[in-house]
Parts: structure tokens; C-alpha cells; sequence
């Protein structure tokens, strides 16, 4: 007689298959989403509190173009963007570009590129990216108005802060060392939640 052969797991839709004791499957759990909250108070993460600054119009529910504010809301992280002339490739698990010489992010509403990466020079408004201090030094892009619709917002990003006090004009800014601490943390399916006074 001829023995039968097990058969090995199938894996699940929504998550890996883990097999059981006489060959059947479980799917495993995803693990639970983890947020960076930011308040005008502060920035907190994994237990720790980090100095932060945001935009100088406060938080807004209703985020436009060139209104200063950061967008409340719920937001993930999409990509890093690196200065690779003044450090190396920082920790993370987003997809990582450096930024060039003409490396710029359009702010333009008129733009068919609004609110993405652009070379420089552009027919367009946009920001360079590739600045004299180090606030893009370690830049990671938000998904906030990731459709481009025009006059939404632009170029909302955690990045490197000038300093205690000195508001952004929209994005969120931490010590430098403190935005790497982050994002070597980072994984996916974590979220930032912006709040507005009183959520």
C-alpha cells in the first residue's frame, strides 16, 4: 500500500498561512497599525515624545495651497528623499531617492505635475529641494493630497527643523536626530495622525 502524502499548507488571502498539528492552516494576524501623533504640543511615537514643529497658520481641517497650516487627518509615509552629499542612507524601509541638484517638488496648482517631484528648471512654480541648510537633509513624503488636486496642498512633509520655536510653512519638522530615530522604526501600515485642538 502505497502512503498518502501530506499535503502543505495553503496560504490564505489577508495574511500568511501558518501550519497547524495535522496539517491544517491558520492565518496569522496582521500586526496593529502604529501612529506618530502630532499636536501643536508635540510629536508622539512608540511611548516617546519628540519635539516637533508645524506649520505657522496652526492645524487645519480645510488645507489649501500657500495657507501655511498643516493638514489634519490621517496620513502614511510613501517615500524618503536623502541628501547624500552630507549623510548616508538613512535607516528606513521606504522606498529611498537621493535629491539631486535639480530636484524640485511642485507647489504649483496649475501644474500637471502638482504636488510631485519635477526636475528644475520648470515653466511652473515648485521648491527646490536641494537647499542650502539642512532642512531637506532627510525629507519623508506624506501621502496628503497624493491625486494632485489643485489648490489642496503641496509638499507636505516630516523633515529637518530649524530650530525651537520656528514654525514650518505646512510640513512637520524634528530634530534631525529624532526624524532618524523615527524612521528606522517605521513600518509599513504605521500612520501619522495630525490633530487638530480638541481630537
Amino acid at each position: 500500500m502505497t502512503p498518502l502524502r501530506k499535503r502543505a499548507a495553503t496560504p490564505l488571502r489577508g495574511g500568511a498561512a501558518t501550519p497547524l498539528r495535522g496539517g491544517a492552516a491558520k492565518t496569522a494576524a496582521p500586526r496593529p497599525a502604529r501612529a506618530l501623533r502630532v499636536t501643536a504640543q508635540g510629536a508622539f511615537f512608540l511611548g516617546r515624545r519628540l519635539p516637533c514643529e508645524i506649520g505657522r497658520g496652526g492645524i487645519t481641517a480645510a488645507k489649501r495651497e500657500g495657507d501655511g497650516a498643516t493638514p489634519a487627518g490621517r496620513w502614511r509615509l510613501i517615500a524618503l528623499w536623502w541628501r547624500a552629499d552630507r549623510l548616508g542612507p538613512p535607516a528606513c524601509r521606504l522606498p529611498r531617492r537621493r535629491i539631486g541638484p535639480r530636484q524640485g517638488w511642485s507647489d504649483d496648482p496649475a501644474c500637471p505635475r502638482y504636488n510631485r517631484a519635477v526636475a528644475l528648471p520648470t515653466a511652473f512654480s515648485a521648491e527646490r529641494m536641494r537647499r542650502a541648510d539642512p532642512l531637506y537633509d532627510v525629507v519623508a513624503v506624506t501621502d496628503h493630497n497624493r491625486e494632485g488636486r489643485p489648490g489642496a496642498g503641496s509638499a507636505i512633509f516630516l523633515h529637518v527643523r530649524r530650530g525651537p520655536g520656528k514654525p514650518t510653512a505646512g510640513c512637520v519638522a524634528f530634530r534631525r536626530a529624532d526624524l532618524l530615530w523615527l524612521l528606522a522604526r517605521w513600518r509599513r501600515g504605521d500612520r501619522i495622525d495630525i490633530c487638530a485642538l480638541g481630537d
